[in-house]
């Protein structure tokens, strides 16, 4: 008995020795009866395609000859590949299409659902076992101590923290801890539990300065001279600092600790502080210190302010919680000591981190800026750049490549509200990092204070009419910062405090100041919400300025822009004169790299709200650094996405681009470039991405007759409250209403629910008791119309019918507008009236047209993204219906156009109007087809996918169509009719030039793109080395301190350590990125393969033609494909 089963689970217990890229696979397993009536299994692995959706041909084998046949003619398995497989001629495996039939679902396990097993199976269980050691345990019998047996001393001791759960007696219990003196000890009483004792209470006493086990001779002396004397009398006399205590206080991880410590009092014995230090204890105080925090405490508090920003205060309630969380013993109270503590560790730690121990003039010494992370990719002068200068000299349109690119921006949440001051509060740092000097910053506020901030020309932005809005109240309304655009890290001296809001002179100061150390780079690209306004008159303000502000300014060339999500808050002109993605030389950046930090950074409002000026920077200092330091190690893996993401999209745009312009006249591609390159040069050309020409909204059409109307004198053109202008456009607007219900009407179904046919039922009266209302209006602007519609309700009433008249259809309803009117009876038609229709008709034209164009090439988009993207009968079937409802969209803004244009041609000869004709035309079916392209189908690919299909078209005879459906003319749409019966080729409409312009600049903006991410990277590689270097210079800076040799091997020893991170990094980020050069080479040579041609998914894709007309009928199941365009924007 044999049976085979195809499996591709990777929960089969008989595969979890499979590694995962194997566990995917299918499996082959025979079940064979052997003569004992034993079952046997064997399951071996099937050499398959990934997935039987998408066959792939097997890789090449490279080390394999080319005339290589694994198969002869005359072996046995010449078959080919179905008759090498194991299951091959099995009935459980069948074909369908290239669609193998899908194993059976392996049955429901507990350990699916892990936390209902361990409701069910273990919680009982768990929670006995938290109470079973709550006792002695496996200890319960144990009388004698696990560390000396042979005593006669009980052992009822034993240690929480510790591995091991033994007992031990209490000489033995304090001997085993004298290198963990803050461990949490219990003892086993009477009352038969574990109470909480402390070490110091069993007789542990922490020696300093003298080593493990080791003890202080003067120490010793002392406590023995202290013998019977009061605990206050541990002091010497003459003032002499304690030499030892019995209530020093050390505050770590574990709780709050009282203990028993002896300070050395050798003649060479260091300060107490110094003694504290160097037993990883951090002291409260310089003189006399009685409380301490260990250095794990420190860094714990540190790391999780850091991630989860947690405060001082909570931290140390937890503290205080982990020390007695029963309230029967509340621990001495150390939180001021424990604040004081934590920011001189975080000061320390900066200073350190920054090499200002290892430099000759100290932490004196410090410049301005020097403990800020920097930016490795960005250009750092002297660091990453080309030593040899000659990146101060390359073309203009390699400029960009060696730029920088800031982002400006402002957080009014971190407020600091009016407590303490700069005298009580000052910074233990004065612009050492983010924050700038406040003594310079300050006094440029004074000076400047007084100078008038212009209103917004743009929209009402409050951060420029309304500078103030958040400043009631707070010492500081919020900060300001100045980012690193493209890698999101703050730049050192780029953050300031905003005492009144947004205001210029803030935001200038700290812009200039941030420039410090960058005199050599000459291109600054700048982006910030409101710069449309901010940079009009920055020149005017710098020239006021300091001359330390002045000379960072000056020689340099700058790009304004406006972050890509605020720039839609822009008027028109802002959007084209300030937007990233139509700007040269600046790749995909957006310029919204400080919003991405604020989510970070707010966390701490609440915390650093409540400090002093001092406190804060010093918080909020470490906070970035802490920011910029994890986003240092993470350039390898997020600059490889980049690239891995930039270099398909440099290649795929490029191919738009050149599909584009094939389909375009040379002449015009070759003008429209000339215009693109002049305005790239200098912005004062006229701008190619701007609309010369715009037609008038409705809404404008509107309004101008509702002036022209308040103005008026004819009272035949007023009914009651209503004016002919209003009573057209409600006409027009019921009209539509019409047409969008019997294309909803058209969409139902055979088997349409009660609901979708209420739902229409109700839509249909209602439209008819408003149709019959707005009516009854018509008819008093023009009584000639009650006449037509009783001469028509008599017309259909007089046929023969079996039955009683049915009621008209709702959308069959005539409205006998003044275009209807006119093509019946065009005397009856008032000048005015047909004025007015026509004027409303023209809008409602262009703006049908309009919309037309934009689903034509929304539904391009739609198409190229299902090619390109959308694999398997799910996600095909999923973009098909998608592609349908932009279909039925197209089909309704036709029908608009169309009603639209018919009006205008009934109206045009009453006004003698033919100027309209050049742009608004009759549009046939064909016509409503998107804008040319001539290489975006593949003749040869549509063919192979019909013949694959079972079609008996003939292939040259394909071959013929899509070439044809290539080389035919643009749809009028697209062009412009410049004189009755001619087109011109130069003709292009605007839409048109405009979205060739954007398919280039998308095209230029990631090819832009990779050429930044390469050199980006090239400088990250060149940091770190630099950074290597940098430290390993710094040995031997200090002198050598001849009393303590051990302080310049400390000094060697973090140097070596920090500059092997450097090369670790190094090293990691150049396995991350090995493969980088030849993917962006292959990618510049066009090799990168984005059309997936060949594959076959299983859809019905026969009628994919990109070029056809949208079909008119409402439920077509033919679908369309058009061109791309990514973004509108």
């Amino acid at each position: 008995m044999q049976s085979t089963v195809a499996s591709d689970s990777e929960d089969e217990a008989d595969e979890d020795h499979l590694p995962r890229s194997h566990q995917e696979g299918l499996f082959h397993r025979s079940f064979r009866t052997n003569a004992q009536g034993h079952t046997i299994i064997t399951t071996s692995q099937l050499t398959v395609p990934a997935s039987p959706t998408k066959p792939r041909p097997p890789e090449r084998d490279l080390l394999v000859s080319d005339d290589y046949d694994p198969a002869p003619p005359d072996s046995e398995n010449s078959g080919g590949f179905l008759s090498a497989l194991p299951f091959a001629g099995e009935d459980f495996f069948a074909f369908d299409e290239g669609h193998p039939v899908d194993p059976p679902r392996r049955k429901e396990r507990d350990s699916d659902h892990p936390m209902a097993q361990w409701v069910k199976n273990r919680r009982a269980r768990y929670l006995d076992e938290l109470l079973r050691l709550e006792g002695r345990g496996d200890h319960r019998h144990q009388t004698k101590c696990s560390n000396c047996p042979t005593s006669a001393s009980h052992a009822v001791y034993r240690c929480r923290d510790c591995f091991s759960d033994a007992l031990f007696c209490q000489p033995c219990i304090v001997a085993v801890h004298r290198d963990n003196p803050l461990h949490c000890i219990e003892m086993w009483n009477d009352q038969n539990c574990f109470q909480r004792v402390t070490l110091k209470s069993l007789g542990l006493r922490i020696q300093l300065g003298h080593g493990r086990n080791g003890t202080c001779p003067g120490t010793l002396a002392k406590r023995a001279m202290a013998e019977g004397q009061d605990e206050n009398a541990d002091q010497e006399t003459g003032g002499e600092a304690k030499k030892t205590r019995s209530d020093f206080c050390i505050v770590d991880s574990s709780g709050i600790h009282e203990v028993a410590l002896d300070f050395c009092s050798c003649g060479s014995a260091e300060d107490h502080d110094i003694q504290l230090v160097r037993a990883r204890l951090y002291p409260a105080t310089t003189t006399n210190p009685a409380t301490a925090a260990t250095f794990a405490v420190l860094r714990d508090f540190h790391l999780l302010t850091l991630e989860a920003k947690c405060s001082a205060h909570h931290f140390y309630n937890k503290l205080a919680r982990k020390t007695n969380n029963s309230g029967t013993f509340q621990p001495r109270t150390r939180y001021a000591e424990f604040r004081r503590m934590t920011r001189e560790w975080r000061n320390e730690q900066m200073y350190k981190r920054a090499g200002r121990g290892h430099a000759a003039d100290g932490i004196e010494g410090t410049r301005a800026g020097e403990c800020a992370l920097l930016c490795p990719a960005c250009p750092q002068p002297g660091k990453n750049l080309p030593l040899d200068g000659s990146w101060r000299n390359v073309p203009r349109d390699r400029r960009f490549i060696y730029a920088l690119f800031l982002a400006l921006d402002a957080n009014f949440r971190m407020k600091r509200k009016d407590v303490s001051s700069e005298a009580d509060d000052p910074s233990l740092g004065d612009g050492i990092a983010f924050f700038g000097q406040v003594e310079a910053y300050m006094e440029h506020l004074k000076e400047h204070w007084g100078d008038e901030q212009e209103k917004s020309t743009c929209v009402a932005h409050d951060a420029v009419n309304e500078p103030n809005r958040e400043s009631y109240g707070t010492a500081a309304s919020g900060i300001g910062t100045v980012d690193c655009a493209r890698h999101n890290m703050k730049r050192p001296n780029g953050v300031g405090d905003l005492q009144k809001g947004e205001r210029y002179i803030n935001m200038d100061f700290l812009l200039w100041t941030s420039l410090a150390n960058h005199d050599d780079v000459i291109q600054l690209f700048i982006s910030y919400d409101i710069v449309c306004q901010w940079h009009k008159n920055i020149w005017t303000r710098l020239s006021k300025y300091g001359p330390e502000l002045r000379q960072r300014g000056l020689k340099r060339y700058y790009v304004w822009l406006i972050p890509k999500f605020h720039l839609p808050a822009h008027i028109e002109d802002c959007n084209i004169k300030f937007s990233f993605n139509l700007t040269p030389f600046v790749g995909q950046t957006d310029g919204e790299a400080p919003e991405r930090g604020w989510a970070n950074i707010n966390s701490l409002a609440p915390s650093t709200q409540e400090m002093g000026p001092g406190a804060r920077r010093d918080a909020l200092d470490d906070a970035f650094n802490d920011s910029n330091h994890k986003k240092i190690v993470g350039l390898g893996k997020a600059m490889l996405e980049k690239v891995q993401k930039a270099v398909p999209n440099m290649t795929s745009h490029r191919l738009e681009l050149l599909e584009t312009e094939d389909a375009l006249p040379k002449d015009v591609v070759e003008k429209w470039t000339a215009e693109m390159e002049a305005w790239e040069l200098d912005a004062a050309n006229p701008n190619p991405f701007k609309l010369v020409e715009k037609h008038e909204s409705m809404h404008a059409i509107r309004g101008r007759l509702a002036e022209e109307a308040a103005t008026a004198g004819d009272a035949d053109d007023v009914q009651g409250d209503l004016n002919l202008y209003e009573m057209i456009n409600m006409g027009i607007h019921l009209e539509e209403q019409q047409r969008q219900l019997e294309f909803d009407a058209a969409l139902l179904k055979t088997h349409a629910t009660d609901r979708q046919k209420t739902g229409l039922i109700e839509r249909s009266n209602k439209l008819r008791r408003k149709i019959m209302e707005w009516l009854r209006i018509r008819e008093a602007f023009t009584p000639v119309v009650a006449s037509l519609r009783e001469a028509d309700d008599a017309a259909r009433t007089a046929l023969p019918r079996p039955q009683p008249v049915p009621p008209l259809p709702v959308s069959a309803i005539k409205l006998w507008l003044p275009s209807a009117l006119a093509a019946q009876t065009p005397s009856a038609v008032k000048q005015s009236h047909a004025r007015c229709e026509f004027e409303l008709r023209v809008g409602q034209a262009h703006a049908a047209l309009e919309e037309l164009r934009r689903l034509l090439l929304v539904r391009t988009a739609k198409y190229q993204y299902k090619d390109l993207y959308q694999r398997g009968v799910a996600a095909n079937t999923r973009g098909k219906t998608a592609i349908e409802s932009i279909d039925e969209q197209i089909r309704r803004a036709a029908a608009q156009y169309r009603t639209a244009h018919g009006a205008l041609v009934n109206l045009g000869p009453l006004l003698n109007e033919t100027e309209w004709k050049r742009q608004l035309r009759v549009l046939a079916p064909d016509h409503v087809r998107a804008r040319p392209r001539a290489t975006f189908a593949d003749p040869l690919r549509k063919s192979s996918k019909r013949r694959k299909r079972g079609s008996k078209s003939n292939e040259a005879e394909d071959v013929r169509r899509e070439v044809e459906a290539q080389t035919r003319p643009a749809s009028w749409i697209w062009l412009t009719q410049l004189s009755e019966g001619e087109e011109s080729q130069g003709g292009m409409i605007e839409a048109l030039r405009i979205e060739w312009a954007k398919t280039r600049a998308r095209a230029l903006r990631w090819t832009e793109e990779v050429d930044l991410l390469e050199e980006e990277m090239r400088r990250v590689l060149q940091f770190l080395e630099w950074k290597a270097k940098w430290w390993l210079a710094l040995i031997g800076q200090r002198e050598p301190s001849m009393h303590d040799p051990a302080l310049d091997e400390g000094f060697a020893a973090y140097a070596h350590r920090q500059a092997q991170i450097q090369i670790d990094l190094k090293a990691r980020f150049e396995g991350n990125w090995k493969d980088v050069p030849l993917l962006i080479r292959l990618g510049r040579e066009s090799v990168v393969e984005i059309p997936r041609d060949g594959d076959d998914d299983g859809e019905d894709s026969e009628s994919e033609d990109e070029d056809a007309p949208v079909p008119e009928a409402p439920r077509d199941e033919r679908l369309v494909s058009s061109l791309v365009e990514e973004s509108l924007a």
